[in-house]
Protein backbone atom coordinates (compact mmCIF):
# COMPACT_ATOMS: atom_id res chain seq x y z
CA UNK A 1 0.00 0.00 0.00
CA UNK A 2 0.87 3.54 -0.70
CA UNK A 3 1.51 5.41 2.05
CA UNK A 4 -1.30 8.31 2.35
CA UNK A 5 1.17 10.29 4.67
CA UNK A 6 3.42 10.99 1.87
CA UNK A 7 0.76 13.45 0.38
CA UNK A 8 0.01 15.10 3.63
CA UNK A 9 -0.32 19.19 3.39
CA UNK A 10 -0.27 18.21 -0.58
CA UNK A 11 -3.74 19.06 -2.55
CA UNK A 12 -5.21 16.43 -4.27
CA UNK A 13 -4.75 16.30 -8.10
CA UNK A 14 -8.30 15.67 -9.22
CA UNK A 15 -9.69 13.57 -12.31
CA UNK A 16 -11.01 16.51 -14.15
CA UNK A 17 -10.61 20.56 -14.13
CA UNK A 18 -12.19 22.87 -16.54
CA UNK A 19 -10.56 25.02 -18.05
CA UNK A 20 -11.10 28.57 -19.80
CA UNK A 21 -9.02 29.30 -22.71
CA UNK A 22 -9.73 31.97 -24.18
CA UNK A 23 -12.92 35.02 -24.61
CA UNK A 24 -15.50 32.31 -22.97
CA UNK A 25 -16.77 34.73 -20.60
CA UNK A 26 -16.46 37.80 -22.78
CA UNK A 27 -18.77 36.12 -25.54
CA UNK A 28 -21.16 34.67 -22.98
CA UNK A 29 -21.62 38.48 -21.81
CA UNK A 30 -21.90 39.76 -25.35
CA UNK A 31 -24.70 36.70 -26.11
CA UNK A 32 -26.43 37.97 -23.37
CA UNK A 33 -26.46 41.77 -24.33
CA UNK A 34 -27.51 40.89 -27.71
CA UNK A 35 -30.84 39.47 -26.48
CA UNK A 36 -30.73 36.00 -28.06
CA UNK A 37 -29.88 33.53 -25.89
CA UNK A 38 -31.84 31.00 -27.13
CA UNK A 39 -30.50 28.24 -29.84
CA UNK A 40 -29.41 29.82 -33.20
CA UNK A 41 -27.87 32.49 -32.75
CA UNK A 42 -24.58 34.20 -33.75
CA UNK A 43 -22.30 32.70 -31.76
CA UNK A 44 -24.11 28.82 -32.71
CA UNK A 45 -23.19 29.99 -36.48
CA UNK A 46 -19.52 30.55 -35.45
CA UNK A 47 -19.35 27.81 -33.72
CA UNK A 48 -20.81 25.48 -36.62
CA UNK A 49 -18.97 26.83 -38.95
CA UNK A 50 -15.59 25.83 -36.76
CA UNK A 51 -16.54 22.56 -37.09
CA UNK A 52 -17.74 22.27 -40.45
CA UNK A 53 -14.42 23.37 -41.48
CA UNK A 54 -12.32 20.82 -39.26
CA UNK A 55 -14.85 18.02 -40.18
CA UNK A 56 -16.02 18.91 -43.97
CA UNK A 57 -19.58 18.40 -42.70
CA UNK A 58 -22.29 19.28 -45.33
CA UNK A 59 -24.07 20.38 -41.97
CA UNK A 60 -23.68 20.64 -38.37
CA UNK A 61 -26.51 20.98 -35.65
CA UNK A 62 -25.43 22.09 -32.13
CA UNK A 63 -26.86 20.27 -29.63
CA UNK A 64 -27.55 19.72 -25.81
CA UNK A 65 -25.24 16.93 -25.46
CA UNK A 66 -24.25 14.21 -27.39
CA UNK A 67 -27.19 11.79 -26.43
CA UNK A 68 -29.29 14.35 -27.99
CA UNK A 69 -27.47 14.62 -31.38
CA UNK A 70 -27.39 10.55 -31.06
CA UNK A 71 -31.32 10.63 -30.89
CA UNK A 72 -31.79 13.19 -33.51
CA UNK A 73 -29.74 10.57 -35.53
CA UNK A 74 -31.65 7.47 -34.80
CA UNK A 75 -34.80 9.69 -35.47
CA UNK A 76 -33.52 10.54 -38.98
CA UNK A 77 -32.73 6.87 -39.44
CA UNK A 78 -35.85 5.68 -38.10
CA UNK A 79 -35.25 2.01 -37.75
CA UNK A 80 -38.46 -0.80 -37.76
CA UNK A 81 -39.49 -2.81 -35.30
CA UNK A 82 -37.40 -5.46 -37.24
CA UNK A 83 -34.11 -3.48 -37.69
CA UNK A 84 -31.11 -4.02 -35.02
CA UNK A 85 -28.43 -1.44 -34.58
CA UNK A 86 -24.94 -2.95 -33.49
CA UNK A 87 -22.79 -0.85 -31.18
CA UNK A 88 -19.85 -1.99 -28.89
CA UNK A 89 -20.82 -3.00 -25.27
CA UNK A 90 -17.67 -1.35 -24.10
CA UNK A 91 -19.20 2.02 -24.49
CA UNK A 92 -21.44 4.77 -22.66
CA UNK A 93 -25.15 4.06 -22.57
CA UNK A 94 -26.33 6.97 -24.55
CA UNK A 95 -24.95 4.90 -27.57
CA UNK A 96 -27.29 2.12 -27.34
CA UNK A 97 -30.14 4.23 -25.37
CA UNK A 98 -30.30 6.23 -28.31
CA UNK A 99 -31.49 3.72 -30.71
CA UNK A 100 -33.23 1.64 -28.24
CA UNK A 101 -35.74 4.89 -27.43
CA UNK A 102 -36.42 4.68 -31.38
CA UNK A 103 -37.68 1.00 -31.37
CA UNK A 104 -34.66 -0.36 -32.48
CA UNK A 105 -33.05 -3.67 -31.09
CA UNK A 106 -29.45 -3.81 -30.20
CA UNK A 107 -26.70 -5.95 -30.51
CA UNK A 108 -23.33 -5.80 -28.58
CA UNK A 109 -20.36 -6.06 -30.05
CA UNK A 110 -17.20 -7.03 -28.56
CA UNK A 111 -14.11 -4.29 -28.59
CA UNK A 112 -10.96 -5.29 -29.97
CA UNK A 113 -8.04 -5.34 -27.27
CA UNK A 114 -5.79 -2.91 -29.41
CA UNK A 115 -7.55 0.20 -29.59
CA UNK A 116 -10.69 -0.73 -27.71
CA UNK A 117 -13.02 0.37 -30.72
CA UNK A 118 -15.50 -2.28 -31.93
CA UNK A 119 -14.44 -5.54 -33.27
CA UNK A 120 -14.34 -5.63 -37.19
CA UNK A 121 -14.69 -9.92 -36.41
CA UNK A 122 -17.33 -10.20 -33.94
CA UNK A 123 -18.75 -7.48 -36.05
CA UNK A 124 -18.96 -9.42 -39.15
CA UNK A 125 -20.33 -12.47 -36.95
CA UNK A 126 -23.21 -10.18 -35.91
CA UNK A 127 -24.15 -8.90 -39.25
CA UNK A 128 -27.79 -9.47 -40.48
CA UNK A 129 -30.17 -8.98 -42.87
CA UNK A 130 -32.08 -6.99 -39.68
CA UNK A 131 -29.04 -5.05 -39.32
CA UNK A 132 -29.70 -1.03 -40.15
CA UNK A 133 -26.71 0.50 -39.15
CA UNK A 134 -23.45 0.33 -36.72
CA UNK A 135 -22.15 2.70 -34.13
CA UNK A 136 -18.30 2.54 -34.23
CA UNK A 137 -16.94 4.78 -30.86
CA UNK A 138 -13.11 6.02 -31.10
CA UNK A 139 -12.04 4.98 -27.70
CA UNK A 140 -9.95 7.82 -25.57
CA UNK A 141 -10.10 9.71 -29.11
CA UNK A 142 -8.40 6.81 -30.62
CA UNK A 143 -9.29 5.79 -33.91
CA UNK A 144 -10.96 2.44 -33.44
CA UNK A 145 -10.03 -0.10 -36.73
CA UNK A 146 -11.98 1.87 -39.91
CA UNK A 147 -10.84 -0.15 -42.10
CA UNK A 148 -11.49 -3.38 -40.73
CA UNK A 149 -15.11 -2.29 -40.23
CA UNK A 150 -15.11 -0.88 -43.65
CA UNK A 151 -13.98 -4.17 -44.79
CA UNK A 152 -16.75 -5.99 -43.24
CA UNK A 153 -19.45 -3.69 -44.49
CA UNK A 154 -18.26 -2.94 -47.96
CA UNK A 155 -21.22 -5.65 -49.35
CA UNK A 156 -23.69 -4.13 -47.04
CA UNK A 157 -24.54 -0.12 -48.39
CA UNK A 158 -27.91 -0.51 -46.62
CA UNK A 159 -26.01 -0.54 -43.35
CA UNK A 160 -25.67 2.99 -41.95
CA UNK A 161 -22.46 4.36 -40.04
CA UNK A 162 -22.72 6.93 -37.01
CA UNK A 163 -19.74 7.89 -35.11
CA UNK A 164 -20.39 7.85 -31.21
CA UNK A 165 -17.46 10.71 -31.94
CA UNK A 166 -17.00 12.22 -28.16
CA UNK A 167 -14.01 11.33 -27.85
CA UNK A 168 -12.68 11.79 -31.20
CA UNK A 169 -13.01 15.69 -32.27
CA UNK A 170 -9.64 16.68 -33.64
CA UNK A 171 -8.46 13.13 -34.47
CA UNK A 172 -7.70 11.64 -37.97
CA UNK A 173 -7.06 8.57 -39.36
CA UNK A 174 -5.26 8.37 -42.31
CA UNK A 175 -5.46 12.29 -43.14
CA UNK A 176 -9.46 12.02 -42.34
CA UNK A 177 -10.98 13.76 -39.49
CA UNK A 178 -12.66 11.86 -36.96
CA UNK A 179 -16.53 12.54 -37.17
CA UNK A 180 -15.98 12.20 -41.47
CA UNK A 181 -16.38 8.91 -41.89
CA UNK A 182 -20.10 8.17 -41.07
CA UNK A 183 -23.27 8.98 -42.55
CA UNK A 184 -24.08 11.11 -38.98
CA UNK A 185 -21.50 11.51 -36.01
CA UNK A 186 -22.58 12.48 -32.47
CA UNK A 187 -20.27 14.97 -30.69
CA UNK A 188 -19.52 16.02 -26.77
CA UNK A 189 -18.88 18.97 -25.18
CA UNK A 190 -19.49 17.57 -22.09
CA UNK A 191 -17.33 19.28 -18.80
CA UNK A 192 -15.03 16.61 -18.90
CA UNK A 193 -14.34 16.67 -22.78
CA UNK A 194 -11.46 18.50 -25.11
CA UNK A 195 -13.46 20.84 -25.88
CA UNK A 196 -16.72 21.54 -23.16
CA UNK A 197 -19.08 24.25 -22.61
CA UNK A 198 -20.46 22.05 -19.42
CA UNK A 199 -23.17 20.33 -21.20
CA UNK A 200 -23.65 20.12 -24.95
CA UNK A 201 -23.02 18.46 -28.22
CA UNK A 202 -23.28 18.33 -32.06
CA UNK A 203 -24.82 16.55 -35.16
CA UNK A 204 -22.38 16.40 -37.88
CA UNK A 205 -24.56 15.61 -40.77
CA UNK A 206 -21.81 14.04 -43.76
CA UNK A 207 -24.55 13.60 -46.45
CA UNK A 208 -26.40 16.58 -48.11
CA UNK A 209 -29.18 14.78 -49.01
CA UNK A 210 -29.89 14.41 -44.82
CA UNK A 211 -29.89 18.05 -44.38
CA UNK A 212 -33.16 18.86 -45.08
CA UNK A 213 -34.99 16.75 -42.75
CA UNK A 214 -32.47 16.63 -40.03
CA UNK A 215 -32.98 20.68 -39.73
CA UNK A 216 -37.23 19.60 -40.02
CA UNK A 217 -36.46 17.08 -36.81
CA UNK A 218 -34.27 19.67 -35.30
CA UNK A 219 -36.78 22.52 -35.28
CA UNK A 220 -39.03 21.02 -33.53
CA UNK A 221 -40.77 18.76 -37.00
CA UNK A 222 -40.94 22.56 -38.20
CA UNK A 223 -39.48 23.96 -41.95
CA UNK A 224 -37.99 27.15 -39.58
CA UNK A 225 -34.83 26.99 -41.23
CA UNK A 226 -36.24 26.88 -44.35
CA UNK A 227 -37.75 30.16 -43.71
CA UNK A 228 -35.11 31.53 -42.01
CA UNK A 229 -33.41 30.99 -45.52
CA UNK A 230 -35.60 32.64 -47.27
CA UNK A 231 -36.83 29.17 -48.85
CA UNK A 232 -40.25 29.47 -47.97
CA UNK A 233 -42.55 32.52 -47.16
CA UNK A 234 -43.69 30.88 -43.56
CA UNK A 235 -42.97 28.14 -41.70
CA UNK A 236 -45.20 25.38 -40.44
CA UNK A 237 -45.42 21.58 -38.84
CA UNK A 238 -44.07 19.06 -41.30
CA UNK A 239 -42.40 15.99 -39.63
CA UNK A 240 -41.52 14.69 -35.98
CA UNK A 241 -39.17 16.28 -34.39
CA UNK A 242 -38.36 17.75 -30.57
CA UNK A 243 -36.22 20.85 -29.34
CA UNK A 244 -32.46 20.03 -29.71
CA UNK A 245 -30.67 23.63 -30.01
CA UNK A 246 -28.42 24.52 -27.62
CA UNK A 247 -28.72 27.96 -26.11
CA UNK A 248 -26.43 30.86 -27.35
CA UNK A 249 -24.97 31.87 -24.53
CA UNK A 250 -23.45 28.18 -23.99
CA UNK A 251 -22.30 28.08 -27.88
CA UNK A 252 -20.84 31.22 -26.93
CA UNK A 253 -18.81 29.52 -24.15
CA UNK A 254 -17.98 26.64 -26.89
CA UNK A 255 -17.16 29.52 -29.17
CA UNK A 256 -14.22 30.50 -28.04
CA UNK A 257 -13.23 26.99 -26.52
CA UNK A 258 -12.91 25.95 -30.40
CA UNK A 259 -11.12 29.20 -31.00
CA UNK A 260 -8.68 27.67 -28.72
CA UNK A 261 -8.72 24.64 -29.75
CA UNK A 262 -4.97 24.05 -31.19
CA UNK A 263 -3.70 25.13 -27.37
CA UNK A 264 -6.03 22.64 -25.94
CA UNK A 265 -4.82 19.72 -28.24
CA UNK A 266 -1.59 21.22 -27.74
CA UNK A 267 -1.59 20.84 -23.76
CA UNK A 268 -3.50 17.29 -23.84
CA UNK A 269 -0.93 16.15 -26.11
CA UNK A 270 2.03 17.13 -24.03
CA UNK A 271 0.09 14.93 -21.19
CA UNK A 272 -0.45 11.86 -23.08
CA UNK A 273 3.39 12.02 -24.17
CA UNK A 274 4.55 13.11 -20.76
CA UNK A 275 2.43 10.00 -19.05
CA UNK A 276 3.83 7.69 -21.60
CA UNK A 277 7.40 8.48 -20.97
CA UNK A 278 6.83 8.10 -17.18
CA UNK A 279 5.18 5.22 -17.37
CA UNK A 280 6.75 3.27 -20.70
CA UNK A 281 10.22 2.15 -18.69
CA UNK A 282 8.10 0.64 -16.03
CA UNK A 283 5.10 -1.30 -18.18
CA UNK A 284 6.85 -4.45 -19.05
CA UNK A 285 7.95 -5.14 -15.30
CA UNK A 286 4.70 -4.28 -13.82
CA UNK A 287 2.75 -5.47 -16.21
CA UNK A 288 1.04 -2.66 -17.36
CA UNK A 289 -0.08 -2.09 -21.01
CA UNK A 290 -0.17 1.77 -22.19
CA UNK A 291 -2.12 2.99 -24.84
CA UNK A 292 -1.76 2.03 -28.36
CA UNK A 293 -1.82 4.27 -31.28
CA UNK A 294 -1.82 3.11 -34.42
CA UNK A 295 0.24 3.95 -37.48
CA UNK A 296 -1.14 6.52 -39.54
CA UNK A 297 -3.25 7.99 -36.49
CA UNK A 298 -3.33 10.85 -34.61
CA UNK A 299 -5.56 10.54 -31.66
CA UNK A 300 -7.55 13.60 -30.66
CA UNK A 301 -5.73 13.43 -26.87
CA UNK A 302 -9.38 12.59 -24.85
CA UNK A 303 -7.68 10.64 -22.24
CA UNK A 304 -4.82 8.45 -21.04
CA UNK A 305 -5.23 5.00 -19.22
CA UNK A 306 -3.30 1.85 -18.54
CA UNK A 307 -4.76 -1.66 -18.28
CA UNK A 308 -3.61 -3.56 -15.14
CA UNK A 309 -3.17 -7.54 -15.06
CA UNK A 310 -6.51 -8.23 -13.21
CA UNK A 311 -9.24 -6.80 -11.50
CA UNK A 312 -7.23 -7.15 -7.91
CA UNK A 313 -4.59 -5.31 -9.06
CA UNK A 314 -6.49 -2.60 -10.79
CA UNK A 315 -8.78 -2.24 -7.87
CA UNK A 316 -5.95 -2.52 -5.29
CA UNK A 317 -4.40 0.86 -7.34
CA UNK A 318 -6.78 2.95 -7.17
CA UNK A 319 -7.32 2.47 -3.45
CA UNK A 320 -3.67 3.03 -2.77
CA UNK A 321 -3.66 6.37 -5.50
CA UNK A 322 -7.11 7.67 -4.26
CA UNK A 323 -5.50 7.20 -0.64
CA UNK A 324 -2.26 9.43 -1.93
CA UNK A 325 -4.54 12.10 -3.05
CA UNK A 326 -4.71 11.32 -6.73
CA UNK A 327 -8.44 10.72 -8.37
CA UNK A 328 -7.77 8.21 -10.85
CA UNK A 329 -11.13 6.14 -11.64
CA UNK A 330 -12.22 3.22 -13.87
CA UNK A 331 -14.42 3.31 -16.98
CA UNK A 332 -17.79 2.00 -18.16
CA UNK A 333 -19.50 -1.43 -17.11
CA UNK A 334 -20.17 -3.77 -20.54
CA UNK A 335 -23.56 -2.37 -21.44
CA UNK A 336 -24.83 -6.09 -23.12
CA UNK A 337 -24.69 -7.56 -19.42
CA UNK A 338 -26.44 -4.59 -17.43
CA UNK A 339 -30.32 -4.69 -17.35
CA UNK A 340 -31.36 -2.18 -19.50
CA UNK A 341 -29.01 -4.77 -22.30
CA UNK A 342 -30.48 -7.27 -21.70
CA UNK A 343 -34.04 -5.86 -22.28
CA UNK A 344 -33.42 -4.05 -25.34
CA UNK A 345 -30.99 -6.80 -26.99
CA UNK A 346 -32.37 -8.79 -30.27
CA UNK A 347 -30.85 -11.77 -28.12
CA UNK A 348 -27.73 -11.98 -25.63
CA UNK A 349 -23.93 -11.76 -27.34
CA UNK A 350 -20.95 -12.74 -25.97
CA UNK A 351 -18.16 -9.71 -25.37
CA UNK A 352 -15.34 -11.02 -22.86
CA UNK A 353 -13.10 -8.83 -24.23
CA UNK A 354 -15.23 -5.91 -22.84
CA UNK A 355 -15.76 -7.93 -19.41
CA UNK A 356 -11.91 -8.13 -19.28
CA UNK A 357 -10.65 -4.56 -20.15
CA UNK A 358 -13.70 -3.19 -17.92
CA UNK A 359 -12.46 -4.81 -15.46
CA UNK A 360 -8.29 -3.90 -15.54
CA UNK A 361 -8.53 -0.43 -16.69
CA UNK A 362 -7.62 2.58 -14.82
CA UNK A 363 -8.00 5.86 -15.89
CA UNK A 364 -5.45 8.95 -15.32
CA UNK A 365 -6.51 12.61 -14.09
CA UNK A 366 -6.42 14.44 -17.63
CA UNK A 367 -7.63 17.90 -18.25
CA UNK A 368 -6.51 20.60 -20.39
CA UNK A 369 -4.12 22.51 -17.51
CA UNK A 370 -2.75 19.39 -15.37
CA UNK A 371 1.12 19.97 -15.16
CA UNK A 372 4.17 17.95 -15.56
CA UNK A 373 4.68 17.93 -11.58
CA UNK A 374 1.48 16.92 -11.60
CA UNK A 375 1.78 13.82 -14.21
CA UNK A 376 5.21 12.63 -12.44
CA UNK A 377 3.06 12.42 -8.91
CA UNK A 378 0.28 10.54 -10.49
CA UNK A 379 2.98 8.50 -12.46
CA UNK A 380 4.72 8.04 -9.41
CA UNK A 381 1.57 6.68 -7.54
CA UNK A 382 0.75 4.47 -9.53
CA UNK A 383 4.08 2.85 -9.81
CA UNK A 384 4.54 2.87 -6.41
CA UNK A 385 1.37 1.02 -5.80
CA UNK A 386 2.20 -1.69 -8.37
CA UNK A 387 5.37 -1.90 -7.42
CA UNK A 388 4.27 -2.77 -3.08
CA UNK A 389 2.01 -5.39 -5.36
CA UNK A 390 4.66 -7.28 -6.34
CA UNK A 391 7.16 -6.99 -3.78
Amino acid sequence: MVDASSSAGTADIPFNRVSVVGNELDYMRQAIEASHTSAGGSFSSRAGAILQAETGAEEVLLTTSCTSALELAAMQLDPQPHNTVIVPSFTFTSTALAFARQGAKLLFCDIEPRTLGLDPGHLAELLDDSVCAVVPVHYAGIPCDIAGIREVLADRPDVTVIEDNAHGLLGRWRGEPLGSWGRFAAQSFHETKNIACGEGGALLINDAADVDRTRILYDKGTNRKAFMLGQVDKYSWQDIGASFGLSDVLAAYLCAQLEGRETVQDKRSAVFWRYHELLEPHAEVLGMRLPVVPAGCRPAYHMYYVLLPDRQTRDRALADMRADGVQATFHYLPLHSSRAGRQFAAYPSECPVSEDISGRIVRLPFHNDLSAADAERVAASLIASLSATRA
